[in-house]
């Protein structure tokens, strides 16, 4: 029986987002890959989850977007983080970490 991936907490995947932006700009479908890749494939990303999000951390000024040629020379779109954007990741990385800690602080109770 294959193990079922679980959903990510909600708001967790905006940060991977600016996580990914982070090491530069990409387009949506190296975004998406580049998440997987980070989590050694243990997350996969859907395109319907995916590019809604881009266009919500667009819409808040996290990310900033403009039309170029991909590798394969097909016309893509190309995301950068703003700096808003890093502002923002760091944010999410300390709140991040804050709630990591309190569950596994539950967790580990005995």
């Amino acid at each position: 029986m294959a193990k079922q991936k679980p959903d990510l907490p909600q708001g967790t995947f905006d940060m991977l987002v600016l996580k990914a932006l982070n090491f530069g700009p990409m387009h949506g479908f190296g975004i998406g890959q580049r998440i997987q890749q980070l989590a050694d494939g243990m997350l996969r990303v859907e395109e319907g989850t995916l590019y809604p999000a881009l266009y919500r951390i667009e819409q808040a000024g996290w990310i900033a977007s403009k039309w170029g040629t991909s590798e394969n020379n097909r016309r893509a779109r190309f995301y950068r983080l703003t700096r808003l954007g890093r502002k923002q990741l760091g944010i999410e990385e300390s709140r991040w970490a804050y709630v990591a800690l309190a569950i596994t602080k539950v967790m580990q109770a005995t």
